[in-house]
Order: structure tokens, then sequence, then C-alpha cells
């Protein structure tokens, strides 16, 4: 299987994408030449992994028969100071909100994201540190 994505240069330093039928626009701010048009590169990355194990982490759940009240998932990522400016370390905060919730349970689902079902978190875990954190609020 492949997946492609044919961006195109729109203005300035804008481009935009079409991914699944749905536009996607990418820009720097005023104070680089873009126009602030859409988000930045780089926190598509933040995106994409909060995203896949996001989904992952609902589906597993819903199978487990957990119900929770509300659902976020928090991508912190650190960049080096030198270029090209990476990110060398991200931390996923996996926050729950709900009643009585089974830690174990909660714990079991985000192991099975990040190691078995999350595309994007194996290819980072290759190429960073990654740090995961569950949270319960009420």
């Amino acid at each position: 299987m492949k997946h492609i994505v044919d961006m195109s240069w729109t203005d300035k330093i804008a481009f935009e994408a079409e991914i699944d039928g749905h536009k996607v626009i990418i820009d720097a701010p005023e104070e680089a030449g873009g126009s602030d048009l859409g988000p930045r590169p780089k926190k598509l990355m933040l995106t994409a992994l909060a995203g896949c194990t996001g989904i992952d982490v609902v589906m597993i759940l819903k199978k487990m028969k957990v119900e929770f009240e509300a659902f976020n998932v928090i991508v912190e990522g650190e960049l080096t100071e030198d270029h090209p400016k990476r990110y060398n370390k991200m931390t996923i905060v996996y926050q729950f909100k709900g009643k009585d919730l089974p830690m174990e349970k909660l714990e079991k689902a985000v192991k099975l994201s990040e190691e078995k079902y999350c595309g994007v978190s194996a290819v980072y875990r290759q190429a960073m540190e990654m740090n995961t954190e569950i949270r319960i609020v009420e």
C-alpha cells in the first residue's frame, strides 16, 4: 500500500493539499514571509501522532466496553536548538474524564496503540525519545 499527498503552491509560501477529500493549507507566519493561512508543517507531525494514537485508543476502549465522558490527546514536542530544527523528544498525555475509569484498561489500550497499532508512533520512536502519561480528571 502506498499513500501519496500532492501539495500545490498557492501564494507566497503557502501550500494546499487534498487529503482524503479534505483540503489542508500549510503556511508560515507573516514574520517568516507567509500569510499565516494554516498550521506549520512540524506541528502537523504532533497532530498526526495525536490523531493516530487517539483513534486507536478510542477503538480499543470501545471494544473493552470502557465508557468515558471526554478524552484528549496532548502531544508536546521539544525542538533542537540548531538547524535543521527537529523534534528530539515528544511527550504524549492521554487525558480522560469520567467516573470509576479502570486505569489498567486505559494503560492496556495506550500500550496496544503505542506498541502495536499506531504507525506514526512506530516511526517516531525510532527517531526520538517518546514519553507517555495517562491522566484521569474529574
